[in-house]
């Protein structure tokens, strides 16, 4: 139990470490980007998302509704 290995880890060696892991991190997120993205149909982006009459959009202006100025 007493033979332990003494290892001195220096702030420096720290930094560096941290410095080699960033820099794996940022080389990895730029590596896996995806190469073909999937064509945008126009016609899907434009179109309204939501009813101005439905359920959800009344009950949020009831719920949230402006004071009277």
């Amino acid at each position: 139990m007493k033979d332990r290995l003494k290892t001195n880890i220096r702030r420096r060696d720290l930094l560096g470490i941290a410095i080699v892991g960033i820099g794996a991190a940022a080389v990895s997120a730029v590596v896996l980007e995806p190469v073909d993205a999937k064509p945008v149909d126009l016609k899907d982006k434009r179109k309204a998302r939501y009813q101005a009459s439905s359920t959800e959009v009344r009950n949020f202006y009831r719920v949230n509704s402006y004071p009277v100025r």
